[in-house]
């Protein structure tokens, strides 16, 4: 992730970008790359969505590396450690989701 990280911030210096690159830009991004990885899936039936043609997969896989791209920037920007605030969150939802009250239900945890 380091890496990845290192190449974005001189991909977008050597573009001059970095004056574009503020955290509301970039959540803005991103939120515009997500809904491009929706567009792919809108419509489809559940079955459909889980066995995409090739040519859709590699449109899905691209849309995805923009969004792994902007979020990497934007955690950057802040300051934040995505992986470990993955992590942190993971723990939230182990302790919001028990295997008990969860399992096999896609209740929010409020609803228990």
């Amino acid at each position: 992730m380091e890496e990845l990280k290192q190449q974005l911030r001189e991909f977008a210096k050597d573009r001059d970008w970095d004056q574009f690159h503020s955290p509301k830009n970039l959540a803005m991004a991103l939120s515009v790359e997500v809904a491009e990885v929706l567009e792919h899936l809108q419509w489809l039936t559940e079955e459909d969505s889980q066995n995409l043609p090739a040519d859709k997969l590699e449109k899905i896989k691209e849309e995805i590396g923009d969004v792994l791209i902007y979020l990497v920037r934007l955690s950057d920007k802040l300051g934040i450690d995505s992986l470990k605030a993955a992590k942190s969150k993971y723990r939230i939802n182990e302790k919001n989701y028990p295997v008990k009250n969860s399992k096999g239900n896609a209740k929010k945890y409020t609803e228990f």
